[in-house]
């Protein structure tokens, strides 16, 4: 409707300052570690700290939905975003000492409106009246691809041309999308919230199928992140190919891919267990080949490939609950984005986990010898490998969720 239209774009532009807060970081990963002599451990705990922030919030939602006021929450989350970008660009330059823990600071801050993002911002754009609601949902989602295309084209550009050590005058530049996001919501209106916070009867939060689909938006998270967290660092260091070139051929390509998606499925989509399912299984074939392909191409390829097949992979599980439950409250969205959070955060860290900790055995040693690569490059193409096993869990739990809601679809309804 016209007289939501302020809101619908300030929603959108929620979703593209999702995408700054979530990516930006992990475009200056080398960067930091140059300039602050970071481990990859560390750099994936940048990543731990943004989703789990964002985890936490989700678990707030879920069983405290009641006592916050939605329409106050979201109006407040863009400026969040803002001051947390700030604070993420002063505060590690004025004390460089303590770098790190200034750029923890800041990632939490920014970390809770993405959090408040996920949670509120669906449930909105699902309460405005649209003769498409799933196209409008997934419409949503694809704002936060673009937007990751966005960051990654022009942060790329601005550290070639400006240097790595301006880094912290990129993070300003950004901060001004959720201020404008925040003027907007001021002026907004919001329709009617009633579904999700009147006292009419609501999908009870724990069930098997909500769990279920929780489960398929963790592993869905997983696959998802873990590539668009570490695709830079890993074409770059375990591929050998330049950072500028890098980020755009994989890194943007898999965000543009990752929107494309999205927006086809807007347009044309429908069966969406059927896309779910096909997006694992395309999921699985992208991480193994990246991590094992030696030619540099072929990585690459593989590496922005996971953005079609990831792209619906989470948008599409709230699509599926919307379509399986009646009466979807904002404690049930809580809980899916506490799914998707966990994976996103769980399966980035085990990566940097893994790649620091294989580098320095004696197997990464001899296939470095045999391969005529370093053993940094083998820890991180063995840490690619295992966050593939999180789609082809993903895989079986759709498998799952197929079967479940065959036999039980009129119970959950009436639940």
């Amino acid at each position: 409707m016209e007289k939501y239209k302020l809101t619908k774009n300030a929603c959108y532009l929620t979703g593209i300052t999702m995408a700054i807060s979530s990516n930006l970081s992990p475009l200056l990963f080398l960067t930091f570690r140059e300039m602050y002599n970071l481990s990859y451990t560390l750099l994936g705990f940048l990543v731990v700290i943004n989703f789990f922030t964002q985890l936490l919030i989700d678990l707030v939602f879920t069983f405290f939905t009641k006592y916050f006021n939605i329409h106050k929450a979201v109006r407040i989350t863009p400026f969040i975003v803002f001051a947390g970008l700030v604070l993420y660009a002063i505060l590690p330059r004025l004390f460089p000492d303590m770098a790190f823990l200034w750029i923890v600071t800041g990632t939490v801050i920014f970390s809770v409106a993405s959090g408040l993002s996920e949670v509120l911002i669906s449930p909105v754009i699902a309460a405005i009246p649209s003769e498409n609601p799933e196209g409008e949902m997934s419409k949503l989602h694809s704002m936060y691809a673009w937007g990751v295309v966005g960051v990654v084209i022009f942060s790329t550009l601005f550290l070639t041309f400006f240097g790595s050590a301006s880094w912290m005058y990129l993070a300003l530049l950004w901060s001004i999308v959720p201020f404008i996001a925040f003027l907007m919501f001021l002026k907004a209106k919001f329709p009617p919230m009633d579904r999700f916070e009147g006292n009419q009867k609501k999908t009870r939060i724990f069930n098997k199928g909500t769990v279920l689909c929780a489960l398929c938006i963790f592993f869905g998270g997983a696959a998802e992140c873990t590539m668009s967290q570490w695709a830079s660092g890993f074409i770059e260091n375990a591929i050998g190919v330049p950072k500028a070139y890098g980020d755009v051929m994989g890194v943007a390509l898999f965000a543009a891919l990752l929107g494309i998606g999205r927006t086809l499925y807007s347009r044309y989509g429908r069966r969406i267990i059927d896309i779910l399912l096909f997006g694992m299984l395309g999921a699985v074939a992208c991480y193994f080949t990246a991590s094992l392909a030696l030619s540099p191409v072929v990585g690459i390829i593989a590496c922005a490939m996971t953005g079609i097949f990831t792209s619906m992979l989470w948008p599409g599980t709230l699509i599926y609950v919307e379509e399986k439950f009646e009466n979807v409250g904002v404690a049930v969205y809580a809980l899916m984005a506490a799914g998707g959070d966990m994976g996103a955060s769980v399966a980035p860290q085990l990566l940097g986990i893994i790649s620091d900790k294989f580098s320095l055995t004696g197997f990464a040693m001899k296939i470095s010898e045999i391969l005529n690569i370093s053993t940094e490059q083998v820890g991180m193409r063995a840490g690619l490998l295992a966050a593939g096993l999180f789609p082809v869990a993903g895989v079986l739990c759709i498998l799952c969720m197929k079967k479940y809601f065959k036999n039980n679809i009129i119970n959950e309804r009436n639940k």
